[in-house]
């Protein structure tokens, strides 16, 4: 039977509603880290003693975290991960199809079942000269992205999680864009540089490694495999019309004149003085290259 190892956040949303951890089998090692430091350590002991299933129980930025210490406290090598998905959000486990509220023993229970994992890549953000990347997840975002976080952010203190708090952050997003003037910041856009482009001004850079997304969403088109990055320029032409065709996936033959454009990419290098957004949490820009990550393998009850 393979041995599980258990990273849990105490302080996302569900945890914290549910008012503490369930027990868990005798040889389920559970560490509650409370930072960096700890997290790491967590992962070097779970590599120490065995473990070869490491059980993500919070939401995407926990994933984050995990899985940007994951190879090095193991060797350069990944072992199999599962996700317990108690976030305020909780993208990846909606892509892979892993139901809310499932439990460690319904993942445990899938292994005993033989039952085969799904695989994703990752993405990963590099600095320039480090050897590793700075960070690894799946959904990354700047420009509009980075106020819709913060919009998204404000959401969450009302109330409104998981694919209820993306519809009111949607709404809210579009109709500023909307209304705003020339001026408005989420219209004139981020100076940016991407790839061997001049620099200009994007109203939203979107790349991501996830397949499926809330609400049925298709910003990168049918659902496939691989990193995918999404570019409008700014300011946003044809809003009206490109925004419920991009979020249905379709391509009508104006949508790249109009400065929307999808591409399918294994890296690309990208310099804005901004910030950028994470799998929902905010990071300083700067010089970086994104870059598609190894292929995982996940768990699914």
């Amino acid at each position: 039977m393979i041995r599980a190892g258990v990273i849990w956040n105490q302080r996302s949303h569900r945890n914290q509603r549910a008012g503490g951890r369930l027990p868990l089998p005798d040889d389920v090692l559970d560490v509650a880290p409370e930072h960096e430091g700890e997290l790491y350590a967590a992962l070097r002991r779970f590599a120490a003693e065995g473990v070869e299933l490491v059980a993500i129980d919070g939401g995407d930025g926990t994933i984050r975290e995990v899985l940007t210490r994951l190879p090095e406290a193991y060797g350069g090598r990944t072992p199999r991960v599962a996700i317990v998905p108690n976030g305020k959000t909780n993208a990846l486990a909606l892509d892979l199809g892993v139901p809310l509220g499932s439990t460690l023993e319904d993942l445990l229970a899938a292994v005993r079942a033989g039952k085969p994992p799904k695989r994703r890549h990752c993405l990963e953000v590099v600095r320039p000269g480090l050897a590793t990347p700075e960070r690894r997840g799946f959904l990354f975002g700047f420009g509009a992205f980075v106020r819709g976080t913060e919009l998204a952010q404000t959401n969450h203190r009302r109330g409104f999680f998981d694919s209820a708090a993306i519809a009111v952050t949607i709404v809210g997003a579009a109709g500023r864009t909307f209304v705003g003037g020339p001026e408005d910041p989420w219209r004139r856009g981020e100076p940016a540089r991407l790839g061997d482009e001049p620099e200009r001004a994007w109203f939203l850079v979107l790349a991501s490694t996830l397949k499926r997304f809330p609400l049925g969403l298709k910003p990168f088109g049918p659902p496939h495999e691989g990193l995918k990055v999404l570019s409008v320029e700014a300011p946003p032409r044809r809003l009206a019309a490109a925004v419920p065709a991009i979020l249905a996936g379709r391509d009508p033959p104006w949508l790249a004149g109009a400065g929307y454009r999808r591409r399918d990419i294994a890296e690309i290098d990208l310099s804005f003085a901004g910030h950028f957004v994470l799998d929902g949490e905010i990071f300083e820009g700067g010089a970086l290259t994104l870059r598609q990550g190894p292929e995982l393998e996940f768990v699914i009850p």
